[in-house]
């Protein structure tokens, strides 16, 4: 296997597509094994047997669709109009309207290209630095990957559920334990924004009933959805998928024949950038599904965890190793190709030290949020770059305090599970 990795190596260098990679590294190793190459069909098969898969393009769809709505601007006035006159109130208005976007996006890229353009101008408008206002939106952008329905919670819980584990890994689980680290990151950024924001020149405003209740009177359209997609899942009344078809037809209804802010003629563009994502991460997770039996049934895992072990012998210091190799990876690979190549790897070998799959996914998460903008190569950077015109290296220097603060966020995370494991 060693050396059949050099090709693939080769290809990947050429810009070969991550899928076939991955399917022509299954292909040999089914060949390899003297397996028929048809089980690499039956793999796949598999994957469209899953209910809880149809949550993935609902989802995805759902977020698209707010995106091209004019949901972002009713969001951002309403969490103005409820935390705008507070020290930096408009700072922790960007990072609360992110952070809902991107849990229901499940793309951070998404979130600073349809909300960048509103926060950032009022951002400076208000007076605040401009590297604040760069390096926040830039890292704000990644906040929402552990709320549900994130996307990827739902496909970490995907993977996981492919690997046999004794300890079963639910979304619903998944849904919970995010809360806290959620939360704590979102806590974090807020506090450096109220201190930032202490020093600003800022008009004497105070909250204001009539305005706050204009905001959420003008915001009807979004309001229901978080209680119709989490109430309705931990309440006992959905599934997840079907929780997302709920959602997908509750936005349909509201921004297409209510609203109208999206035509008919508009619809099919958004379902065809939408599914686009959705069709690359299919494609990717099923190879990926026959790809990981492979490493199975060669008991790489396994060897792996034996020879870690001789290196790494507690749970602590391998969680230290874990965070540094997903800082990296977050910063080479998108989240995506992360979960459906990594996670089956890794999982065994955090479960051998006692890990919880659980706790793992959200330390994954987290540590990948965090790659999202992390100097130099961090795919946001690049992003907010374009998206705001300007050098790569003012975003460097504008996220390195935001990254900061959110490392010691990550790494309270992994070290506490409770924060993710209260609910158990």
């Amino acid at each position: 296997m060693g050396l059949s990795s050099l090709p693939l190596l080769a290809l990947a260098i050429a810009g070969v597509p991550l899928f076939a990679i991955i399917a022509a590294s299954a292909l040999y190793g089914y060949w390899q094994a003297d397996i028929e190459l048809l089980a690499i069909a039956v793999e796949i098969y598999r994957l469209a047997e899953m209910p809880v898969l149809l949550a993935i393009p609902l989802f995805t769809f759902t977020g698209y669709v707010l995106g091209e709505s004019k949901a972002p601007q009713r969001l951002v006035a309403l969490s103005n109009a409820l935390l705008g006159w507070l020290p930096g109130g408009l700072a922790m208005v960007a990072v609360a309207v992110c952070a809902f976007f991107t849990a229901f996006t499940g793309a951070s890229g998404v979130t600073i290209v349809a909300l960048g353009a509103l926060l950032y101008p009022a951002m400076r408008e208000a007076h605040y630095p401009e590297k604040f206002g760069l390096g926040l939106i830039t890292s704000a952008g990644s906040l929402g990957l552990l709320f549900a329905p994130s996307l990827p919670l739902i496909l970490y819980g995907v993977v996981a559920q492919q690997m046999s584990l004794d300890t079963p890994v639910n979304i619903d689980d998944l849904f919970r334990a995010g809360l806290l680290p959620g939360a704590l990151m979102m806590l974090v950024l807020g506090g450096y924004c109220v201190w930032q924001g202490r020093r600003l020149p800022r008009e004497e405003k105070t909250f204001s009933a009539s305005e706050a209740a204009a905001a959420v009177k003008a915001a009807w359209p979004e309001l229901p959805l978080p209680v119709l997609v989490l109430g309705g899942i931990y309440g006992g009344f959905l599934a997840v998928s079907e929780a997302a078809a709920v959602a997908a037809a509750y936005v349909l209804v509201v921004h297409v024949v209510i609203k109208r802010e999206i035509t008919l003629r508009q619809l099919p563009a958004v379902m065809r950038e939408s599914m686009t994502l959705v069709g690359g991460i299919m494609v990717i997770l099923a190879v990926s599904l026959a790809s990981t039996n492979v490493l199975i049934d060669a008991e790489i895992p396994q060897q792996l965890f034996e020879w870690i072990r001789s290196w790494i012998h507690s749970p602590s210091t391998f969680l230290l190793a874990l965070t540094i190799f997903l800082l990296l990876l977050g910063m080479l690979l998108d989240i995506f190709s992360a979960l459906v190549i990594v996670v089956p790897i890794i999982l065994p070998i955090a479960v051998g030290y006692g890990i919880h799959p659980v706790h793992l996914g959200i330390v994954f998460l987290a540590n990948m949020q965090l790659g999202y903008f992390t100097p130099p190569v961090g795919m946001n950077l690049f992003i907010a770059s374009y998206r705001f015109n300007k050098p790569v290296m003012t975003l460097y220097r504008a996220s390195i305090p935001f990254f900061l603060l959110l490392l010691g966020a990550v790494l309270l995370i992994t070290w506490v599970p409770w924060l993710s494991l209260w609910w158990v």
